[in-house]
């Protein structure tokens, strides 16, 4: 088998399989679909796809030599090939290793860095780095957009509760003016300190927000605003040239891809909120998937197998999405998350050499349960078009409302099976003729009430949504990523798309204050246009 003579057979053989069926008649489907590490349980058995595909796919990866390229990354050489750097943001999860990029030893100045930036977010975090009024940190405006934004702010959210003495941190990622707005209402200028998170330090959307938090903390400090800006960037020289202090900008370095950077001095600011513990509890739980994805063998490798049934998923059965449903409010902003790592990483349409490609990664979607069930669940239970779900639980929230909880996993599970087993036409007929529904009510009613089922869906579980468990968890997605981009031979580590729009976003900036030049399209002039007269 391989990703270019996959079967038209293959394909009708997987997509007329019953998901049910083969749970049923698999004497060890649960015990090899269904995999625990640590406190998460991962259950793939509800995927469409029997043991014996599974096996081919095992035997597919090493074809496609996925053991040999993750081997590559871990021993530091540029498996980015269109930027020639090596991929080893999993080595901040572990700092005592010794590792290397591109032969060239890493960890003494990893750890020298790693040791100062903590420090210095230990002592916002604990008080003793001051306001220039003498007074404690009390809120923290984390200003980036991207990766220096999302993973942040993931973790925040789903983390919150663990934040009991730090300061709070507000987000700034979007440059339409109303998010800079929200971050900074009720805050005290006085109390706040600013985190600006820039590889380069010219993205125009962090810049821009950065000038206005600046305007408003001058106006409630003054000009030396010194004291309460901090830089995250891998341009130092161009952060001091900002006005930052050389002691308060913290660098990263280039095999830390934006995507995975939450690991990398861009966390600090979750550093200065929750402290030193937290962070490193966040990392040794991502590092325990990292040694499982490292070392456990393909048919008990987590991250491996789901990396297999995505690929499967995407190009044997033509599932063209895939919807991530977390079933806790602390994971609302997972679906984003995902959406950038699975889509920025694997949305490409070159071969690793170069090569046009027919498939690339799925469309990443989703949203939390239960208020999903309420938006889009009709269109995943009836529409034609088959999307693959993963639900997230948290078994333990920590919270005392037991009858909620219990209510919550319930409707998931209860999702989690009826979209595999659906509901016959012949028992919703059955179910309206037993209230009492006439024949012609049961033919012109029922089939609007049958669903097809053999929608598969992946189920994970989280004893608790703590630090280290959601670090593996994160981790878990990492790795699925990687496995899941060589399957697609694509480089999933560069992201030459997302810079068109910049490049032409600072032109048409030009053309909205000068007008539409020559360059323009005549749609696009037009709206230029329509946009200077309602200036």
């Amino acid at each position: 088998m391989t990703s270019l003579n996959i079967s038209n057979e293959l394909k009708t053989l997987a997509k007329s399989q019953n998901i049910e069926n083969l749970i049923n008649s698999e004497p060890n489907r649960l015990n090899n679909f269904c995999k625990k590490i640590g406190d998460l349980v991962f259950d793939f058995s509800k995927s469409n796809i029997s043991q014996s595909q599974l096996d081919e796919m095992i035997e597919f990866s090493k074809t496609k030599k996925v053991e040999e390229m993750r081997a590559k990354m871990f021993n530091g050489e540029a498996i980015n090939l269109t930027e020639n750097r090596a991929v080893l943001h999993f080595a901040l999860r572990n700092s005592s290793r010794e590792w290397s990029a591109k032969g060239s030893s890493q960890s003494e100045k990893m750890r020298k860095d790693m040791e100062i930036a903590s420090s210095f977010a230990q002592k916002i975090y604990d008080g003793t780095i001051k306001t220039k009024y003498d007074a404690p940190f009390k809120n923290i405006i984390h200003i980036g957009i991207g990766g220096s934004d999302l993973g942040p702010r993931l973790v925040y959210e789903a983390l919150k509760p663990f934040n009991h003495d730090g300061p709070q941190i507000r987000f700034c990622a979007n440059i339409e003016p109303t998010e800079f707005k929200y971050a900074i209402d009720g805050l005290d200028p006085k109390e706040t300190l600013v985190v600006c998170v820039s590889k380069t330090f010219t993205t125009i959307e962090t810049l821009t927000n950065l000038n206005l938090a600046r305007e408003w903390l001058q106006a409630g400090i003054g000009k030396d605003d010194m004291a309460h800006l901090v830089a995250i960037s891998a341009a130092p020289g161009k952060a001091m040239a900002q006005g930052f202090a050389q002691d308060r900008i913290f660098g990263f370095e280039e095999w830390v891809g934006g995507r995975y950077s939450l690991w990398s001095s861009v966390g600090l600011s979750l550093e200065m909120a929750f402290g030193r513990k937290f962070m490193e509890e966040l990392r040794n739980g991502a590092r325990l998937m990292d040694e499982h994805f490292e070392s456990a063998p393909i048919n008990e490798n987590i991250p491996f197998i789901g990396g297999l049934i995505g690929y499967w998923n995407r190009v044997v059965l033509d599932y063209e999405s895939r919807a991530i449903i977390p079933y806790a409010a602390r994971l609302k902003l997972l679906p984003q998350f995902l959406q950038q790592l699975d889509m920025e990483s694997n949305g490409k349409a070159i071969s690793r050499d170069g090569n046009d490609l027919k498939y690339s990664g799925p469309v990443v979607w989703g949203a939390e349960g239960t208020n999903a069930q309420h938006a889009f669940f009709q269109h995943l239970h009836q529409s034609p078009i088959i999307t693959p779900l993963e639900f997230i639980l948290i078994l333990d929230d920590g919270l005392e409302y037991d009858a909620s909880r219990q209510l919550t996993l319930a409707n998931a599970l209860a999702q989690s099976e009826g979209l595999m087993r659906g509901k016959s036409l012949e028992t919703v007929s059955q179910e309206m003729r037993a209230k009492g529904s006439s024949e012609e009510e049961i033919k012109n009613i029922a089939p609007h009430r049958v669903f097809s089922g053999n929608r598969p869906n992946i189920v994970t579980l989280l004893q608790k949504l703590d630090a280290f468990n959601f670090g593996a968890l994160l981790a878990f997605y990492e790795h699925r990523c990687f496995v899941e981009g060589i399957l697609f031979d694509i480089n999933s580590y560069d992201q030459w798309g997302v810079e068109l729009g910049k490049l032409i976003a600072l032109e048409i900036n030009k053309d909205i204050e000068n007008g539409p030049s020559e360059k323009r399209d005549l749609a696009t002039k037009n709206l230029i246009e329509i946009i200077r007269k309602g200036k």
